[in-house]
């Protein structure tokens, strides 16, 4: 511990009751604890704090599983859980924002070259609770991928939150990372999950943290793939319109409101659209491109798995419209595309492929999920949603729709075929109207 110092400048004896004396002596003292502060106690703290939540952590991060079926970044129990525990010191106080910037709370200026470590809330008239309560909170792994690690925290009030430990996060600086943050603080949409808080530390090693709320339902590719370990019933073809629908409006709001990215969501798969209790789709884990180290996110993230990225090495303004193409085929057909993949059956083509290789007179009974075979009234409709996902996964960019065609294809369909054709769905498959290829006419939907 460094020893406080003080030098008489004056000659001879000061008087005690010189004001000024007692003035320097207070400056000298108040300069001293904030020397003591910034130089010695913040370091220890940042390094317990790493110590602590890296050891909580430490097991379920050593080995990453495939994310795609088992990884629920805002969602309720997932597959694996698992308790952590956390011995952080009591003395740890949260660094909170205190000026505004367009509705979002602004990191606090440092004076130690842009320190500012702690949780940094984005949204106004939200509660604030302390990483202290984070770290304390009873919690479970809800799931664990490519990106990191996330955790459901239960706070002391009972209320639940979602952290997720990100890794393999170093493709902006701490300036350009914060304002990243804001610029996703500002999104508001029903249907994407907002930031409530991120954690940037700078001790040896960038950790980020990010808080969301938790969604009861989990992910789509939880219910969706998970057979027994879902609570939930099986989804039916009402469900399903409204979830792909509920997707549709978010990434459209997404390629709206940030038009400076090539893939405004980057990584849309089913297991990054939670549901809530009244089954509305959140969309999650999007706009990370700028923040993933570039590397990483041009081997793991789904917009990188377009044909076009394949064949020319970068992303186009289309391949987050692929990713919701492979969702609408996935939502339809109950097929997981990674493990359909894997087996090898459709090439280089995927689930697209392989839809566009069954006869057309033979895709109610064999590209159909079979929990919607039951709705015969709706068959018309599916028909015509499977031609948006197979136009939205044309493999040629120029064919392949846009954002704004494939969301107003998705919202023609509806819940039932129209009722004053009850053979609209044999017309559909026996003269292929409605099972056109991906190149026919965007909004040539009708029969």
């Amino acid at each position: 511990m460094p020893k406080l110092h003080i030098t008489w400048h004056e000659r001879g004896a000061p008087s005690t009751g010189d004001p000024s004396l007692w003035l320097r002596l207070l400056i000298g003292t108040t300069r001293y604890i904030h020397v003591l502060h910034v130089v010695v106690l913040v370091p220890v703290v940042e390094k317990e704090v790493k110590t602590s939540f890296s050891n909580t952590t430490k097991s379920n991060m050593d080995k990453d599983e495939p994310a795609d079926a088992t990884e629920t970044p805002g969602g309720g129990g997932g597959i694996a859980a698992a308790k952590m525990q956390s011995t952080a010191d009591k003395s740890i106080k949260i660094v909170q924002a205190d000026s505004e910037q367009h509705g979002v709370v602004a990191p606090v200026p440092s004076k130690r070259g842009g320190r500012r470590d702690g949780l940094v809330f984005l949204q106004e008239g939200r509660e604030r609770f302390e990483l202290e309560d984070l770290l304390r909170a009873s919690a479970e792994v809800l799931g664990s991928g490519n990106f990191g690690s996330s955790y459901k925290a239960t706070l002391v009030d009972g209320k639940p939150m979602v952290v997720k430990r990100f890794k393999e996060m170093n493709g902006a600086g701490r300036a350009d990372f914060n304002e990243h943050m804001r610029r996703l603080g500002r999104l508001v949409h029903p249907n994407l999950l907002p930031v409530v808080a991120y954690l940037y530390k700078n001790y040896k090693k960038d950790e980020k943290l990010f808080v969301t709320e938790h969604m009861v339902n989990g992910g789509l590719a939880q219910i969706l793939h998970g057979g027994a370990t879902s609570s939930l019933p099986r989804l039916d073809w009402p469900a399903r319109l409204k979830i792909i629908k509920g997707v549709a409006r978010g990434l459209a709001y997404l390629y709206e409101e940030l038009p400076m990215l090539t893939v405004p969501h980057g990584h849309l798969k089913s297991s990054n659209v939670l549901l809530n209790a009244e089954l509305e789709p959140i969309l999650s884990d999007y706009a990370l491109v700028p923040v993933v180290t570039p590397s990483h996110a041009s081997q793991v993230m789904v917009a990188y798995k377009a044909p076009e990225c394949a064949a020319a090495g970068r992303a186009s303004r289309k391949s987050d419209v692929w990713t919701l193409g492979i969702l609408v085929l996935e939502l339809l057909t109950g097929r997981f595309p990674t493990n359909y993949l894997q087996k090898g059956r459709e090439g280089t083509t995927g689930l697209a492929g392989w839809v566009h290789s069954v006869v057309r007179e033979e895709w109610t009974g064999e590209v159909f999920d079979k929990d919607m075979r039951d709705t015969r009234s709706a068959e018309g409709e599916m028909v015509k949603l499977l031609k948006v996902g197979l136009g939205c996964c044309d493999t040629d960019i120029a064919a392949r729709w846009d954002i704004k065609e494939a969301l107003a294809g998705i919202e023609e369909v509806r819940e039932r075929d129209p009722a004053d054709d009850s053979s609209t769905a044999s017309s559909y498959l026996s003269d292929g109207a409605g099972a056109g290829a991906a190149s026919d006419h965007p909004h040539s939907l009708s029969t």
